[in-house]
Formats: structure tokens, sequence, C-alpha cells
């Protein structure tokens, strides 16, 4: 006879409210909805480039894919790829 376990791990999770000037999406031009979304986005964009967090992270914060988030960097002015010379170089000799 076998027996199978299931364990589910919940994980908690924290809200942040950001309290804002209800005319400033109309100012921006972007619904309430699009706002919100690109003030997650640029959270998220900027922990990552503070390498604060990781890819992964910064994608489950905004709630996309991590591929969709990396190809979004470009819009935030962010490298995908974030090497200095030295790393650069380390990286060609080990190749």
């Amino acid at each position: 006879m076998e027996f199978f376990y299931c364990v589910r791990i919940w994980r908690k999770r924290l809200q942040l409210i950001v309290n804002y000037p209800e005319k400033l999406p109309d100012a921006l031009q972007q619904s309430a909805e699009q706002f919100e979304r690109e003030a997650k986005m640029a959270m998220a964009v900027k922990l990552y480039e503070m390498k604060r967090i990781s890819s992964g992270t910064a994608a489950a914060l905004v709630g996309v894919e991590r591929v969709e988030f990396l190809l979004d960097l470009h819009r935030y002015g962010v490298a995908v790829i974030d090497l200095t010379t030295e790393e650069l170089q380390a990286d060609l000799d080990n190749a």
C-alpha cells in the first residue's frame, strides 16, 4: 500500500496601500488601473535595478511572467544584463 502526502505551503502576502490624488491618472492620461499597474511595475523595476530582488520576484510582484518583466525593462531604461567590464571579461574568459 502506498501513501501520498501533499503539503501546501501558504505564504503570507502583505499589501502596500499607496494614496494618490484622484486626478493623477487623468493627468497622466491613464485609467486608474493602468496607473496602478505602472506604479507597481516602476517599484519592481527599481528594486530589481538596485539588485534588491531577482527578476522572478519582481515579476511576481507585478503579476507577470519573468520573461514579460525582462522584456519591459527597456521602457524604464534598465538593462536586462547589467555586468561590469570585469564581470563581462570573466564570463568571456570562462566561455
